[in-house]
């Protein structure tokens, strides 16, 4: 059977595997194996060897190997070197290195085998953490996602990170951490930027299936019948008007004597026209294939969860559909059931992401979690407050609002706290209903959060809103511009130091 060309499934199908060789020698390899070379400078240190030249020499053309700069030279034997300023040894960041390892990679397009010297300094940062960090930039400058007759063609084929040998065991164990990290971050890339027409909400079911499977995951896919028989009316409701069935995608990783058990909901709205009340036609419009951002950051930070031996259960929900306008489309004035029996009367049916989340949430504390993370593309109103480069957060536990903060300062996926001012909650009362879908003209970002809230009871909960952050408008550093998965990184960094939220009794 031949693929619709309108419909087909033409998308590169992400995998837990990565298809970049990554390597950490002690030796460097021979330019055939290894075109470019890295090669860090620490600031006040003679420059290494490699570099073929004395500090009095790079000093003329201004490098001193200051944070940030770089400054590329051909080497004696045909290979390119890149030096890389990492600063003082005492200041030398994660965040630092990972955007050099990205600017590296750029600044040599058309070399697809790659290698990083690790520094013989003892740094700020260990052996480990620099070599995760320098994978994860290297990796995603260098990912696409591309659907035209060129996309076999790869951007890099084998990263080799150059060890000194004493450290060299350390640096293999950063490096696999920082290719399982990249993957997950790239899975949510990929399918954030996939066609709506392509990676319907039952083709997410079966993404999350093959994924799961090649990660040790629990993965159900709960269709429409059986979305009605458990009383998910927010997702029923916003599918209403689409010819394509919605989906509930439970996802569950189960270690060993876990440390305790952390919920993720994720809104997955396939495309987001708007329904009744129609975006109109403009560029984010366009842009509205990534609303399930959310959805797609935790599927790929699922993924990695084993790669990373975090020690806490996780489990994971999924709400998926399109929101659409047509004759069977919810309306204004509606009024939906959630899977708890709270009633939503619809005063916008472009605020459906709440209504698909009502239920994912409702279904997590079913299931006994110690805390609750929601994550989603929710409101232009955290744009027009954050841009496009911090996420906004807020919950009812201040512990794990700042568990999420620093895990935003660790990945290099910032977010920032809004207030959760309670008395907002007035705005969404309805006379006819438990509550109403819209709060007021101001503050919507809080008022979509106060919404959500109703559905967590006495969990502790954080809500983060990614509506800036999920579409980069160009290339920054490791991000590229498009939908950028932005959220993966972020709630792999958390899981994999979560704690108890202070205060916690469940």
């Amino acid at each position: 059977m031949v693929d619709h060309p309108a419909r087909g499934r033409f998308e590169p199908v992400p995998s837990t595997k990565s298809p970049v060789q990554v390597s950490v020698v002690t030796r460097l390899p021979a330019v055939e194996q290894a075109a470019a070379l890295a090669v860090p400078v620490v600031e006040g240190h003679d420059p290494p060897a490699d570099l073929g030249t004395g500090a009095d020499r790079l000093a003329v053309v201004g490098f001193t190997g200051a944070a940030g700069q770089t400054l590329t030279l051909a080497g004696d034997d045909g290979r390119a070197l890149v030096a890389l300023g990492v600063g003082a040894d005492a200041a030398v960041d994660a965040t630092l290195v990972r955007d050099l390892a990205a600017q590296f990679a750029r600044a040599v397009p058309q070399h697809q085998r790659l290698a990083v010297e690790l520094p013989s300094e003892a740094l700020a940062i260990t052996a480990a953490l620099f070599a995760q960090v320098v994978v994860e930039g290297v990796l995603l400058a260098r990912w696409r996602y591309f659907v035209g007759a060129g996309n076999e063609q790869p951007t890099l084929t084998s990263l080799a990170l150059v060890a000194p040998p004493e450290v060299a065991d350390e640096a293999r164990a950063g490096a696999a951490r920082g290719e399982a990290v990249a993957r997950a971050a790239a899975i949510s890339r990929d399918l954030s930027n996939c066609p709506a027409s392509t990676l319907t909400a039952a083709r997410m079911g079966e993404v999350a299936l093959e994924l799961g499977a090649e990660a040790g995951l629990q993965v159900e896919v709960f269709g429409e019948d059986e979305l009605i028989a458990m009383g998910c009316g927010g997702i029923l409701g916003v599918n209403l008007g689409s010819v394509d069935e919605p989906r509930l995608i439970k996802m569950s990783y189960r270690p060993e004597s876990p440390s305790g058990h952390l919920g993720l909901v994720g809104k997955g709205i396939m495309y987001d026209s708007g329904g009744i009340s129609l975006k109109p036609s403009d560029e984010s419009h366009a842009q509205m294939k990534n609303d399930m951002t959310g959805a797609a950051a935790i599927l790929g930070a699922m993924t990695a969860l084993g790669a990373l031996d975090v020690r806490c259960s996780v489990t994971a929900y999924l709400c998926c559909t399109d929101n659409m306008p047509s004759g069977s489309a919810m309306k204004l004035g509606d009024v939906l059931r959630m899977r708890n029996g709270t009633t939503v009367e619809v005063l916008n049916t472009d605020a459906e992401g709440r209504l698909v989340m009502a239920d994912g949430l409702c279904l997590a504390v079913e299931d006994g979690v110690d805390a609750l993370i929601d994550i989603a593309t929710l409101t232009g109103a955290c744009l027009r407050t954050f841009g496009v480069e911090i996420a906004g957060v807020m919950g009812n536990s201040t512990s794990l609002v700042d568990q999420l903060r620093s895990a935003g300062a660790a990945a290099d996926e910032p977010v920032w706290e809004l207030p959760l001012h309670r008395p907002y909650r007035s705005q969404l009362e309805s006379p006819i209903a438990d509550l109403t879908n819209m709060g007021g003209v101001n503050a919507g970002s809080i008022t979509a959060a106060l919404f959500l809230e109703e559905f967590v009871g006495d969990v502790p909960w954080a809500h983060v809103d990614i509506a800036g952050t999920a579409q980069q408008p160009a290339v920054r550093t490791w991000r590229n511009k498009g939908a950028s998965g932005f959220g993966a990184k972020l709630l792999l960094e958390l899981a994999a130091g979560f704690e108890l939220p202070a205060g916690s009794t469940r």
